[in-house]
């Protein structure tokens, strides 16, 4: 509207300033024209940022790749993962055809296209992963007769089973399917190896769906396996075609390791076998749990630890060894042979050893640090470990939501970015000084590394196992140097010298170095306070501990401090997060009542230590679990328990059902009525009503697990985390 009031330009008034009073007479201009100069000014602080920041760009790269695959695991439906592709595209164009051509923009333009091309690649990748791999879990459990072929066998002798996996065709539909069978040690024959035909008995059920929310989910894992169903023998098996040809390398190790345990007995012998061929089959329970409250089951895999130890060794003898012959020391570049037969070295270990995936991705890795020797290269640096991490997830995708890629990764980048630091470098920095005080530095820059290793580690372990081992540091001081430097040294030796039998004093010294390692894991475990227990860390809490440890080792200078600030966010989140008030089973059989005391209350004395197990750690409480039967707050029947809690100032009445006999429905109504919250394994006439929630089998079959705060009414359940994927079987996912 026009006023009538001219713009009179004022005395002193520059060219710029009565432009800006001309375009003040209207006021969305205005608002347009400054938001445009704010999104400007923040732009270019941001380019110069990214110009001059002087950070390895390679590592982001793999980090936007991981995103786009944890980004797909997160979402559910199909439609988002193809809108966080298009999404994705859509950002790379934009920055493509917007700032093409300036030259304000360049870092920025670069940035945002490889990021949102990395990105979109990695879910299109782990998509692609799912849908070539993934197999359709059985639908029902089901007691069959099954004409098979082994594909692997795996001795268990500490649990007195073989583990078989077997391929079939299923009966119904005639498809291809692969399972996994457990077969008593007693029921076990001549013959059942790799490649052999043979008909048994079994009892098989769907790879099982996360108990509780957070816990451990078989059923994704046996989807990138190709593992339709699980179960056990039941009786004999037949043996109907001997095998055509004996898997070399399984059979190998199969002899190494029980060579091995032939010289040494007990404890030292099984872990022994394990360094040897992987074979982790006769550790026993008692020293898997020690190693792993003590921070050490690192030590028990195959990993990057074993490979770079192996794949060093032979590098060194190589070079060594090549260095005495003048005529080839004068005519090829030794590091480049040392490096080529250190690198067979390491790629035989890791076939000898099965070649699982944390074992070819240490070998990797190991490789590429071979490669930068070769060239004269920086051989320990971030975008060594980026490029290993990209290959792995190439090929792997899904190992990236397994704790194993995530805790060696995250190993490896706290140890590169410590010792990549400026003051480290001072710290170890060669100087004329006695060896006693040369001795004394490097021991605590052990102490050091074995720390920031712990706590980078720490948000892993607790989101994964809900504990950690607070000793691991000082546990690993001595057990990593141990175990590479003596115990893995002896049996090599050891298993030289056998070919001439000379191998038995060296398989005593082996021995004493393993009993001393263990002892340290059973010394460290036992002192109080060992284990630190915690409930389910959220998504969320554990992606802020992801971006501030990322950010801390992969940017340079002052900047990256900033990730102190998300880590603890987290950190402060997670302590003052409360664990649930109640647990319940995705079948309903087991809940768990935490808040009444120091113990955790649950509805069944179970035998199962799986059970046990999985409510103890997402309650986050250690001990042995009190049945309500036997709580003196609980009133328990045969078929029913009753319990009354207190939570911020208002009592819940909570209805648990402990059988499934037939009972009078009036007087379960009137029950369910007098009650806030009923759990039942089974299904429930609908005149049940309780005040607020009814677990029966009828949600329970939606839901999966659930897992219950009372105090602000919020419920976790399985499903939420499940989506519409493959390998979820809820009601939900068939609608």
């Amino acid at each position: 509207m026009a006023t009538g009031i001219p713009n009179v330009p004022i005395e002193g008034d520059t060219a710029d300033e009565r432009q800006d009073a001309d375009v003040s007479t209207n006021a969305a201009v205005q608002r347009q024209w400054r938001s445009e100069r704010l999104l400007s000014s923040f732009g270019d602080r941001f380019d110069r940022f990214l110009g001059h920041s002087g950070f390895d760009k390679g590592p982001w790269l793999t980090v936007a790749f991981s995103t786009g695959i944890a980004a797909w695991f997160s979402l559910g439906r199909q439609w988002q993962w193809s809108a966080a592709i298009g999404v994705a595209a859509i950002a790379a164009i934009w920055a493509l055809a917007v700032w093409r051509g300036r030259e304000d923009r360049t870092e920025l333009r670069q940035a945002v296209i490889a990021v949102a091309t990395v990105f979109a690649l990695g879910v299109a990748v782990i998509w692609l992963r799912s849908e070539i791999v993934g197999a359709e879990p059985l639908d029902r459990p089901q007691v069959s007769i099954v004409d098979a072929r082994i594909l692997e066998r795996d001795e268990q002798p500490a649990r007195d089973r073989v583990r078989l996996i077997l391929a079939m065709r299923n009966a119904d539909t005639g498809t291809a399917q692969k399972i996994r069978v457990n077969v008593p040690i007693a029921n076990d024959a001549a013959g059942l190896e790799e490649g052999a035909r043979i008909r048994l008995r079994v009892r098989l059920m769907p790879p099982a769906p996360p108990m509780l929310p957070g816990a451990y989910d078989f059923s994704r894992a046996a989807w990138f396996k190709g593992l339709s169903a699980t179960g056990s023998a039941l009786g004999e098996i037949e043996l109907l075609e001997p095998t055509q040809k004996t898997e070399l390398l399984a059979e190998t190790q199969r002899r190494l390791a029980a060579h091995v345990r032939s010289n040494l007995d007990g404890s030292a012998g099984a872990i022994a076998a394990a360094l040897a061929s992987g074979d982790r089959g006769a550790i026993s329970d008692a020293d898997e749990d020690a190693m792993r409250d003590a921070g050490l089951t690192h030590l028990l895999s195959i990993s990057g630890l074993h490979v770079s130890a192996v794949i060093a060794a032979a590098y060194l003898l190589a070079i060594k060894l090549l260095a005495l012959f003048p005529y080839i020391a004068l005519r090829w570049r030794l590091p480049v042979v040392a490096a080529a037969i250190g690198a067979l070295a390491g790629v035989g270990y890791t076939l000898l050893t099965g070649a699982e995936v944390p074992t070819v991705r240490s070998c990797i890795g190991a490789i590429l640090v071979l490669i930068a020797l070769s060239l004269g290269r920086e051989p320990l640096s971030l975008r060594m470990v980026a490029v290993a991490a990209f290959f792995v997830l190439l090929l792997w995708p899904e190992a990236l939501v397994g704790p194993s890629f995530q805790m060696s990764f995250a190993a490896v980048i706290a140890i590169v970015a410590l010792h990549n630091s400026q003051p480290v470098k001072d710290f170890l920095a060669p100087r004329e000084e006695s060896w006693l005080t040369r001795t004394s530095r490097r021991t605590l820059m052990l102490l050091i590394t074995g720390l920031v290793i712990e706590i980078a580690l720490m948000p892993i372990v607790l989101f994964h196992f809900h504990r950690a081992g607070v000793y691991g540091a000082f546990a690993n001081v001595i057990g990593i140097p141990l175990t590479t430097f003596a115990s893995m040294p002896l049996i090599a030796l050891a298993l030289l010298l056998d070919i001439v039998g000379l191998g038995a004093p060296v398989w005593w010294l082996a021995g004493k170095s393993l009993d001393l390692l263990i002892g340290i894991a059973h010394f460290t475990a036992e002192q109080p306070g060992a284990v630190k227990l915690m409930p389910e860390m959220s998504g969320m809490i554990y992606a802020l501990f992801l971006i501030g440890g990322l950010w801390l080792a992969l940017w340079r200078g002052p900047v990256r401090l900033a990730g102190f600030i998300p880590s603890a966010i987290a950190t402060m989140l997670f302590v003052g997060q409360p664990p649930p008030d109640l647990l319940i089973s995705g079948d309903g059989r087991h809940v768990g009542v935490t808040g009444e005391g120091d113990q955790l209350l649950v509805l069944r004395d179970s035998r199962s230590t799986y059970a046990r197990d999985n409510l103890l750690e997402q309650a986050g409480m250690d001990g042995v679990p009190v049945p309500l039967a036997d709580w003196k707050g609980a009133n328990c029947s045969r078929d029913f328990c009753s319990l009354t809690v207190e939570r911020q100032g208002k009592s819940w009445h909570i209805l648990m059902a402990r059988s499934r006999d037939r009972v009078e429905a009036l007087a379960l109504a009137a029950a369910c009525d007098r009650s806030d919250i009923v759990i039942a394994d089974r299904y429930l006439p609908r005149s049940c009503k309780p005040r607020w929630l009814k677990a029966d089998r009828r949600l329970l079959d939606q839901t999966g697990g659930l897992s219950i705060h009372l105090s602000d009414e919020r419920i976790q359940s399985v499903s939420q985390s499940m989506g519409n994927h493959g390998w979820w079987r809820g009601e939900e996912a068939k609608r």
